[in-house]
């Protein structure tokens, strides 16, 4: 399948993903409207479909006035409610989209309550569950929904691009750095993303083959994240699930 894939920068950190194959363009998790008008503008693409993750507004918050003003329909999440939805979707649905073929669905739950992501021609638009060498905070669903959604994702070939909805890479490898220290790879893609991020590029779409080397949360069998966790809890985690659950509450009082 012969198009394009571009990060349309938003708001202060988040990316929308346009897909364009000759006149014709998708967008996913366009927050904001203008972005997407003026790449539509500048490219000279008819927007075909709109693709949302979940129901947070930096996600969605310009779905309904691209639906308007292009006739087109908009793709979601079935168990969330998002007026601009016009075709709710769950797992194992495989939406065709004109011009660049089958996407199938993932239910993956944990940041929001009805979350999926939409793999296709070896690209995973995985919203806010996994980041780079990230993954998105337990706002509604439980630590075990989330490690099953990350184990869902993680099961996907190593070249699968990850398209995910954040600027996040740096901030999270900090953090990788400090559970694993003796991760070289950590430290090695660090170096790149910092210096994608000095001359302005994006750190995305990574590769799924290296976010199981870096990211933390797609770690947490490994000895070195258990050992981390161990130390944080002051005893022996039961399992990968408690792992996960002492590492996240990490992340999120960490600067």
């Amino acid at each position: 399948m012969d198009f394009s894939l571009v990060p349309l920068p938003a708001f202060s950190d988040n990316y929308i993903w346009l897909l364009a194959a000759g006149a014709v363009a998708v967008v996913v998790d366009p927050g904001d409207a203008v972005p997407v008008r003026l790449a539509l503008r500048e490219q000279r693409l008819r927007l075909a479909a709109v693709l949302v993750t979940h129901h947070h507004p930096d996600h969605m918050g310009g779905a309904q006035a691209l639906a308007e003003e292009h006739a087109c329909p908009v793709y979601g999440p079935a168990r969330e409610r998002i007026d601009a939805v016009s075709v709710p979707l769950r797992e194992g649905a495989a939406p065709e989209l004109p011009g660049f073929g089958v996407f199938r669905v993932l239910d993956i739950p944990g940041h929001t309550a009805g979350h999926i992501a939409y793999g296709g021609h070896g690209i995973i638009f995985c919203g806010d569950t996994l980041f780079s060498a990230g993954c998105g905070r337990l706002f509604e669903g439980t630590a075990a929904e989330m490690c099953r959604s990350l184990a869902k994702l993680a099961a996907l070939p190593d070249a699968t691009a990850v398209c995910c909805g954040h600027e996040y890479t740096l901030a999270n490898l900090k953090f990788a750095r400090e559970v694993e220290p003796d991760n070289r790879e950590v430290r090695e893609y660090m170096e790149e993303c910092a210096a994608r991020r000095a001359r302005g590029e994006p750190t995305l779409p990574s590769r799924l083959g290296r976010e199981r080397r870096v990211n933390p949360f797609l770690r947490c069998d490994e000895p070195a994240v258990r050992d981390a966790a161990r130390r944080r809890l002051g005893r022996e985690p039961e399992d990968a699930v408690e792992v996960f659950a002492a590492i996240r509450a990490w992340k999120d009082a960490f600067s």
